[in-house]
């Protein structure tokens, strides 16, 4: 049922928020010349997939967890899209796609070893990973692994339909302050 829902919402974001889409976009293009950014995720059973969003930090910002990367590097439109949360909507590409659901654990870098190494102990990878979920409506990020790694093994124990659609309001009505930038 909630892949069904995945696939409803994430068809009717993607042509309903066509223009929004469009719009950031080509404002990207003015702030960084390359307003997408594609990033190696760690997915469902741990299988590798490319997750997509609108670029937030300048172009040559190293690739690493957001905790890592240092707080200069967020332009000024990156600045507006992460507080909006607009940075997230080309991931209902992803979601349309079957790699990710709307609701889910945050997928992580290959190269955060001690998340992944928590995520498998919880059985986190058993799911698809999500755009939002109890991790970030409740600002915990990956610059905390284990405990992340718990709150989103409970999130996976506890999800019904009833949570899954509060994770969404509380993510559209601005619950949580996204992933920290160092």
């Amino acid at each position: 049922m909630l892949r069904i829902l995945d696939i409803l919402f994430s068809l009717m974001g993607l042509v309903v928020g066509f223009p929004i889409l469009l719009i950031i976009y080509l404002v990207g293009l003015f702030d960084t010349g390359s307003p997408l950014f594609f990033q190696q995720r760690v997915g469902r059973n741990k299988k590798p997939f490319t997750l997509v969003k609108f670029r937030t930090m300048s172009v040559n910002t190293k690739s690493v967890a957001s905790h890592l990367a240092s707080a200069s590097a967020i332009t000024p439109l990156g600045g507006f899209l992460r507080k909006t949360k607009l940075d997230e909507l080309p991931q209902l590409w992803n979601v349309l796609k079957g790699e990710m659901s709307l609701v889910g654990p945050r997928p992580g870098l290959d190269n955060q070893l001690e998340l992944t190494n928590a995520r498998d102990k919880h059985d986190v990878y058993s799911v698809r990973p999500g755009i939002t979920g109890k991790g970030q409506v409740n600002d915990i990020d990956m610059s905390t692994p284990e405990r992340l790694a718990k709150v989103d093994a409970e999130m996976i124990n506890e999800l019904s339909l009833k949570s899954y659609f509060v994770y969404i309001i509380q993510t559209v009505t601005g619950s949580g302050q996204g992933d920290r930038v160092g």
